[in-house]
């Protein structure tokens, strides 16, 4: 018999390591059925290593299963650190909540809370009041609902508006964006017909004019989100678009994407337009995400007159993308902050570090630079540089905002090691690697000594 055969056969049966005192134990701690599992998972473990390696049967059973159990205590949604030049970062959960958001979210989670239930009377009531009169009073809408994403607003709207009926769009804005989402697939989930006007880079108002007919339910207008057509390009303004399709008694809906509750430009960005500004240029419908460039949770909002949204709420499928009682109070603790413009600009984290000045940015990168000078001391030439990054999640699409970064150039790990260093933090950090430069952009960074000692550089 080898040595294989031996540390094999000597393997413990489950029962054995239950009986242990210690393992007994953590019965009582996590319950019979947690602690057989992990007893199970420890041996095939022990196993598997014997087989690969030849390793010797363990004799730690019991803080071998305690580790077992521990790792399957560990959550799989993970706090990062995003430093990686994408402000709203789509596959890092976008936008940051403000902390009036997350104490409301976290309040509504512990508590029963009055979703649906009218103090007033003791009757049953409608989510879409806790929110409604706030999206109103900031958009100029008639009335609002809301739902659980963006692409769920634009689904919701065109199958209660334009279900089995033509809805124009120009082909220079068939988006696609993050995640292969199509707007041509999104229309047809929703049942409409999708009718195509004008060509890529340019569209007249008579383009849309000579497609409207008897069958013809909705036009749409759709933001381009991740990319700009530049050059020979026309497209009409939204007021004259509106005046057609009110003559024509056909309603006119925007697909907004961002969703700018205040005029950007006042934060020294470049100027996107608002719901407010659409809405008063004529749109009937507008649809909005609530966690791009409004800086709240993931939610899709639909705002405009109310006859429309009446009847979008009233569409069996709104159940279905419903947002639940976390999600509307974090919502409604954002909106309430945009009551007073200013207090929303220093609050919402997507909107203090998409506005944060240069001078206070290239501080963050000095104190951040010296932490990690501090960590890697020899092995690493730290320096701060000047850098650019994005706000991301298709919001200002390819404006470039000003930054500054510390860029590390390590002796032993290339760039990409580097990179993967850093993901493998107990706080994982996420930076970027460019021009073969792994780099840390501080724009994001809000307190480096604590952000970056929660990294756990010596930890995993």
């Amino acid at each position: 018999m080898n040595d294989k055969e031996t540390s094999l056969r000597s393997l413990p049966a489950v029962d054995s390591l239950l009986a242990m005192p210690k393992v007994a134990t953590l019965v009582k701690d996590w319950g019979k059925k947690c602690v057989t599992q992990a007893a199970r998972t420890a041996i095939e473990k022990a196993r598997a290593a014997i087989l690969k390696d030849g390793a010797t049967t363990p004799e730690n059973w019991p803080e071998i299963i305690v580790k077992v159990i521990a790792l399957d205590q560990e959550p799989t949604i993970r706090h990062v650190i995003n430093l990686s030049g994408v402000v709203s970062h789509t596959n890092l959960g976008r936008a940051r909540l403000a902390e009036e958001a997350v104490v409301a979210a976290a309040a509504a989670g512990a508590s029963n809370v009055n979703l649906e239930y009218s103090l007033e009377n003791g009757g049953r009531g409608e989510r879409d009041t806790l929110v409604e009169n706030l999206i109103v009073r900031l958009t100029g809408a008639e009335a609002a609902t809301v739902v659980n994403n963006n692409a769920a607003a634009v689904l919701l709207a065109l199958n209660t508006l334009a279900f089995g009926k033509k809805t124009i769009v120009s082909r220079g804005e068939l988006i696609e964006i993050g995640g292969s989402f199509r707007l041509p697939e999104i229309m047809e989930k929703s049942g409409c017909h999708l009718a195509e006007v004008g060509t890529t880079n340019r569209t007249h108002l008579a383009d849309y004019e000579k497609a409207i007919g008897p069958d013809t339910a909705l036009v749409l207008r759709a933001h381009t989100s991740n990319f700009r057509v530049v050059g020979f390009t026309t497209k009409p303004e939204l007021t004259e678009l509106a005046v057609l399709c009110h003559q024509q008694g056909i309603p006119l809906m925007d697909d907004l994407g961002s969703g700018a509750l205040i005029d950007l430009g006042d934060l020294g960005l470049p100027s996107e337009p608002t719901v407010e500004e659409t809405i008063s240029q004529g749109a009937d419908i507008v649809t909005f995400s609530g966690d791009k460039l409004l800086g709240g949770p993931q939610a899709g909002i639909i705002a405009g007159r109310r006859e429309y949204i009446d009847r979008i709420r009233g569409n069996p499928l709104k159940r279905a993308l419903r947002p639940d009682k976390m999600i509307l109070a974090a919502l409604e603790a954002t909106l309430r902050l945009y009551i007073c413009p200013e207090v929303a600009a220093q609050h919402i984290p997507t909107l203090r570090h998409l506005s944060r000045p240069m001078v206070e940015v290239r501080r963050m990168a000095e104190r951040a630079a010296a932490i990690i000078r501090g960590h890697f001391k020899l092995e690493a030439e730290v320096t701060v540089i000047d850098d650019i990054c994005r706000a991301g999640s298709g919001a200002l699409p390819e404006v470039d905002i000003p930054s500054a970064s510390v860029a590390i150039l390590h002796r032993k790990m290339n760039p990409n090691q580097l990179a993967a260093w850093f993901r493998g933090r107990r706080t994982p950090i996420i930076g970027r690697v460019e021009r073969d430069l792994f780099r840390l952009d501080m724009r994001t960074m809000d307190e480096p000594e604590r952000e970056l000692d929660t990294g756990g550089w010596g930890d995993k």
